[in-house]
């Protein structure tokens, strides 16, 4: 199946469903672990955990290039994106893993619902907002097209988080997909 890349104004067409999100308590739709760089497992169920994020992805073995020693970076532990803004740039459910997150959400991410330091409630798991932003990379052109990035990182995509947000885990836990997500 050939997929094209959404032009800004189709992209920008998408903006009414987003805002739609649930606001205070959403539904987990995809979970997705990245064993190594360019894999993809979607699971039914996953484990939270305070020092590796979620269990079996690579976040701490990869790295990051925004830390001085090149380690995993202790504010984008765990990515969370909007299923609906997934779901716009990627055209398909079987695309949106390639975003890159792990964990897919029917929930507002915007900045004015969830400003850094509020905690989510995930299954049995309780996971912290970071201030870090979340701005995409070379890949997400290449899978989505440039207006894609342009639209997730124009002002009102930053506004929405519509590229998705950084957090930590804060309590260790079980999640499945179809769990609330529940601001606390």
């Amino acid at each position: 199946m050939t997929i094209k890349h959404l032009a800004m104004e189709e992209l920008e067409a998408g903006l009414d469903h987003i805002r739609q999100s649930p606001k205070d308590e959403g539904v987990l739709e995809m979970i997705v672990r990245r064993p190594s760089i360019d894999e993809r497992e979607l699971l039914h169920e996953g484990d939270l955990d305070t020092a590796v994020g979620l269990v079996g992805d690579n976040w701490q073995a990869r790295g990051s290039k925004s830390t001085p020693d090149g380690s995993a970076h202790p504010e984008a532990q765990l990515t969370l994106m909007n299923s609906r803004a997934a779901d716009l740039v990627a055209q398909s459910l079987d695309r949106w893993a390639l975003a890159g997150d792990q964990l897919y959400v029917d929930f507002d991410l915007s900045e004015e619902n969830i400003p850094p330091g509020t905690r989510l409630a995930i299954g049995t798991a309780v996971v912290e907002v970071t201030a870090k932003p979340h701005t995409g990379c070379q890949k997400f052109v290449a899978r989505f097209g440039k207006d894609a990035m342009k639209f997730v990182n124009s002002p009102v995509g930053k506004q929405l988080h519509l590229r998705g947000i950084n957090t930590k885990v804060i309590q260790p836990g079980t999640i499945r997909i179809g769990d609330t997500i529940t601001k606390l």
